[in-house]
């Protein structure tokens, strides 16, 4: 099974215009999200997918492949979708998104994205669940909520704090975000990019929910909590920061 993995970057972010070449200890975001996703060793390529000049000579400046996309796609999976087209993958073959927005990704969320493909041979995509364990992240619109049933399937996405709870937080509800990393067969992922955006996902701004929509089934990848927080905004950049700071002074 050949595993490409495909970073989505373009410098139009709504909520932080130029956020793939921003700094973060020094280095652009985009180079953390390459360089901790380079350490997964079963990569047949990793690439990066991009409309903008810009992002794509910083990363052939340091020698990532780059894969020039449309400037009308708004959605990550439909870029990663026209770069793996004309990568010419096979249908059988695994594409992976890792969202250009998590400089704090581990090498094992790969392995746990990937881990049901090899198990259960009828799975098409997943995508990495982390339990939300403080109440301001469960509240926190740029978080991403998912609900699945007792079969790992994913029964809807949103930005709203679920399940409810009167309202009240406490992790044993078993809050659950979605963390940037979605895995496809080749063959769904042709299905989801020729799929129109659907309701939900427009009202959600959320990827995943056009395949509510669509005749596949999304499956969770569960991953324990651990540190790890996206870049949504400048006020990210400080957050991460004294992450990075603390992983580093533990030799992790």
């Amino acid at each position: 099974m050949k595993i490409t993995g495909v970073i989505p970057a373009r410098m139009a972010a709504s909520r932080f215009p130029g956020k793939p070449l921003a700094l973060i200890n020094g280095k652009p975001l985009l180079q953390h999200v390459y360089e901790r996703a380079q350490k997964f060793d079963a990569w047949e390529n990793l690439i990066v997918a991009t409309c903008d000049s810009e992002i794509a000579e910083f990363s052939r400046s340091q020698g990532y492949p780059v894969v020039m996309t449309s400037t009308t796609h708004t959605r990550a999976l439909d870029r990663v979708a026209e770069a793996a087209e004309l990568l010419a993958l096979k249908a059988e073959d695994m594409v992976v998104c890792v969202q250009g927005d998590e400089p704090l990704l581990e090498p094992e969320m790969f392995s746990a994205l990937l881990s049901r493909f090899y198990v259960h041979a009828d799975t098409v995509c997943t995508v990495l669940a982390m339990e939300i364990t403080e109440e301001e992240q469960w509240r926190n619109p740029d978080t991403v909520k998912v609900i699945s049933n007792t079969h790992d399937e994913v029964l809807y996405t949103t930005r709203s704090p679920v399940p409810y709870n009167s309202d009240q937080f406490d992790v044993k509800m078993g809050a659950r975000r979605i963390f940037g990393l979605f895995a496809f067969r080749m063959s769904a992922l042709k299905i989801f990019s020729e799929w129109p955006p659907t309701r939900l996902e427009i009202l959600e701004s959320c990827d995943s929910n056009r395949i509510l929509d669509m005749p596949i089934t999304q499956h969770i990848a569960p991953y324990p909590y651990v540190p790890a927080f996206s870049v949504d905004s400048p006020a990210d950049v400080l957050l991460v920061e004294k992450t990075l700071n603390s992983l580093e002074s533990t030799g992790l």
